[in-house]
């Protein structure tokens, strides 16, 4: 019997192949949709899950306020791990990760490549994350400083071959270090913060703290078996009694915790799961910076299950706009003895076999996508993976479901036809659930508009960010990066670049408002270090030119200036520490520092300046202290440009770089261009919505169009008899499209507080952000209704102009 049923169905889909077609094809759409948003979903919920011990390995953390600067760090001093190892038998291993010293660049044959994916880690490192080796053993592998692990793709790039255990790897830190190769592993999945392509020694970093105050490390802890770390929190505020309070005691006049917390600060520490930092931490000095947000596997969850949801329901309604052609067919089965189950059972088993060849189709449509999706999500997402043993059961159980979902309207919507009626010709395909097929309607384009205002607001943040004075101008700056292997020839290099057309300043400082270094001390406001007069801020250190180059706005006071030679000890600070500061001009006032962590004396610095507030972090961050001391920085070289022919200037500036630096490469990129690399999730987001939005838009359009050419089948007799009665043919078209419009009015109306409420919602992660504006949600709904009317009017039209003499002869 099933066999009969399915041989029916497939004659039926051949008999009719432009309906099967169009049918297919948005049931196909609205699966790949579905596929390929599963696939981006598993993949960000999968981040460092291959790890076999993942579910005991946590990353400690820290928040801070002092001075009414609050800081949330993912990380803690060099001796935290160490110290919860010794007085906590809970924890069984820990590692620390450095990756603060931003790039190296490593000799390949008589050159430098510049190469920016790697770290310093702890000997301990793979003990905790058991990674695959190739060669070389993990676990002694560090123990020695001057060593290095690096990835099978790595040993290729630089030896030829994965077989580099013993080889030597140079770099051009302090001058020239050699490294040598003791493990090599096999390429990190791409779904791990940690997937570095070199793992050095921490051996060889070129700070030792020795203190508990400090914040520079990634500290991971390995619980023991049956241990529970949520609990462990409250050993750190021993942690913090026992070591942190004494250290700090030394170095300030803070008598006791207690004192410290009533003059508004707090010290906490923290610790986030592996699996859970790639999506639910965003912490100042991330690892990954630009990580991934679980409201957006949220977010992208729902629109999978909406695209596929307006599918099913674009299926109903272009099959029951046909049921007028089944009618007779049903009648006559059931006049012949075919009872309503068998009649249910045929139609089922015909939207499930649309189904399964509509998911062939969208296994195509999702295999020639995915590396266009790859390139807007920015991920390495293989089409096997979709075939993996844990995905495999939904994707055999998904056109079955989605058969049953989208056909069980119309199947119990047809099987109920009632012979006599049809037989007759008095059946009125209209009047049966007219509401319900409008209901439907309404859902689709709710969540159609839903999506485009989302699409609109996720656009108009991203412009803001790109138009809003930033109080520096980032436009026309290029920046040379590694520019400390210049070494004695970074001011020769400058004044040559200086002296090209179309070059009108430069400056020098590996701190600038974008992706790069950052640096945080404690400051006193008088030369009595305690909980009262202390704060933080960052630290940068800038030439005289900085802030000309850069566009930025002295408010008071002056610049550094050769002019000075006390500048050495001054500072010029920007408006937030001001506000800190209290002062009504804070120009000629001191604030102070200690020499170091060892050493508790007092150093002033005077303030000489104060800048304008510019935004050097993300826009979902408030603007905090800051300042800049004259301190030689060679990390990047800057360039403020004005000319038309950038090209022919970088060129030339090759040139310059080449005769002063031979050995080492060339690397350059524009400041806006390191400016969007903050925003770099909120791009892809806004890609992927603006994408999914235009295809859920589609499908909803296709169910329209299935709906227009069953109301326009309906009403056919109505309509050649007000064409007989005088009716021209744009009242017709009015009256067939006002229906539609009406239910794309009533789609917005529940639309727009939701997406309101979503929107408003995603924007609270920004500090500076665009006000959601009523003129957003009337453009959304006018868009809606004007796809809706173009997508009927074709249905209408051909209505219109039928010959109203076909329509009436059989009345």
């Amino acid at each position: 019997m099933l066999k009969n049923y399915w041989k029916v169905a497939w004659r039926n889909i051949l008999r009719h192949k432009t309906f099967s077609f169009i049918n297919m094809t948005g049931l196909a759409i609205g699966l790949s949709c579905f596929l390929l948003i599963t696939l981006y979903v598993l993949d960000e919920l999968g981040y460092d899950k291959h790890f076999s011990n993942a579910d005991r390995v946590y990353r400690a953390n820290a928040d801070l306020r002092f001075g009414g600067a609050e800081m949330h760090f993912p990380l803690s001093s060099d001796m935290l791990g160490a110290t919860l190892k010794k007085d906590y038998p809970q924890v069984e291993q820990y590692a620390r990760v450095y990756a603060s010293d931003g790039a190296k660049l490593i000799k390949k044959g008589s050159e430098f490549i510049n190469e920016a994916n790697l770290a310093n880690v702890d000997s301990t490192f793979f003990e905790i994350f058991p990674f695959p080796a190739i060669a070389g053993n993990l676990k002694t592998a560090l123990n020695e400083p001057n060593t290095v692990v690096l990835t099978d793709e790595m040993a290729i790039k630089y030896f030829g071959t994965v077989d580099a255990v013993g080889k030597t790897l140079e770099t051009s830190d302090n001058n020239s270090t050699l490294y040598k190769v003791n493990a090599v592993l096999k390429k990190i999945p791409s779904n791990s913060h940690l997937n570095f392509d070199f793992f050095f020694s921490m051996d060889n970093v070129r700070y030792n703290w020795g203190t508990h105050l400090s914040f520079n490390f990634h500290t991971y802890l390995l619980f023991k078996k049956k241990i529970a770390p949520a609990e462990f929190d409250n050993n750190f505020q021993q942690y913090i009694v026992k070591y942190i309070i004494p250290e700090a005691q030394q170095l300030m006049d803070i008598k006791s915790m207690e004192d410290f917390e009533k003059a508004g600060n707090y010290l906490v520490f923290s610790m986030t799961p592996l699996t859970k930092i790639h999506l639910y931490s965003d912490r100042q000095h991330e690892i990954r910076a630009g990580q991934g947000n679980i409201q957006y596997v949220y977010i992208f969850s729902v629109i999978a299950i909406v695209i596929l949801l307006i599918a099913c329901i674009n299926f109903m309604n272009l099959t029951t706009a046909r049921s007028a052609n089944r009618a007779r067919e049903v009648g006559i089965r059931k006049v012949l003895g075919t009872e309503k189950k068998h009649l249910i059972t045929q139609f089922l088993s015909e939207s499930t076999l649309m189904a399964l060849l509509s998911l062939g189709l969208a296994l195509i449509i999702a295999w020639l996508a995915l590396p266009l999706f790859n390139d807007i999500a920015s991920k390495t997402m293989s089409f096997p993976s979709l075939f993996r043993p844990s995905l495999l059961p939904i994707l055999i159980a998904l056109p079955f479901v989605v058969g049953l979902l989208a056909g069980s309207y119309p199947a119990f919507f047809l099987s109920a036809f009632r012979p006599i009626d049809v037989l007759k010709g008095k059946l009125k395909i209209g009047s049966r659930s007219g509401g319900l097929r409008s209901g439907l309607v309404v859902v689709q384009f709710f969540f159609s508009i839903v999506l485009i205002i989302g699409t609109i607001v996720v656009y108009r943040q991203l412009n803001y960010i790109q138009t809003k004075n930033l109080g520096f101008k980032k436009d026309q700056v290029l920046i040379i990066n590694s520019a400390y292997a210049l070494n004695n020839n970074a001011d020769p290099f400058k004044n040559e670049v200086l002296k090209l057309k179309g070059v009108k300043s430069g400056t020098f400082s590996g701190y600038l408002p974008v992706p790069s270094s950052r640096s945080d001390n404690t400051w006193s406001k008088e030369a009595v270090f305690n909980e009262k007069t202390g704060f933080n801020m960052q630290n940068w250190n800038i030439d005289y030119d900085y802030i000309p180059t850069l566009g930025m706005e002295i408010m008071k006071g002056r610049n550094f200036s050769r002019e000075f030679g006390t500048d050495s000890t001054g500072m010029i600070i920007n408006e937030a520490t001001a506000a800190i500061l209290g002062y009504p001009d804070p120009v000629g006032k001191r604030v102070y520092t200690i020499a170091n962590q060892n050493d508790p004396t007092m150093i002033p610095y005077t303030i000489i300046g104060v800048v304008k507030n510019f935004h050097y972090e993300s826009l979902k961050k408030d603007i905090a202290p800051l300042s800049f001391l004259l301190r030689r920085s060679t990390g990047l070289a800057c360039f403020k440009v004005s000319t038309d022919d950038v090209k022919s200037l970088v060129n030339q500036v090759e040139k310059k770089w080449k005769t002063m630096a031979p050995s080492f490469p060339f690397s350059y990129q524009f400041m806006d261009e390191s400016f969007d690399q903050m925003y770099r999730e909120e791009q892809r987001i806004g890609k992927i919505a603006f994408t999914f939005a235009l295809l859920a838009i589609f499908i909803a359009c296709l169910g329209l169009f299935g709906l227009a050419a069953f109301i326009a089948e309906a009403r056919v007799k109505e309509i050649g008899i007000r064409k007989v009665l005088g009716a021209n043919v744009s009242s017709i078209v009015n009256m067939l499209s006002k229906d539609f419009a009406k239910l794309v009015l009533i789609s917005a109306a529940f639309a727009f507080p939701v997406a309101w409420w979503a929107m408003n919602t995603w924007l609270k992660d920004f500090a500076f952000r665009v006000d959601l504006g009523w003129w957003v949600f009337a453009l959304a709904g006018a868009i809606a209704l004007v796809i809706a009317l173009l997508t009927v009017s074709f249905q209408a039209i051909k209505a219109a102009i039928a010959n109203p003499v076909k329509s009436l002869r059989s009345e």
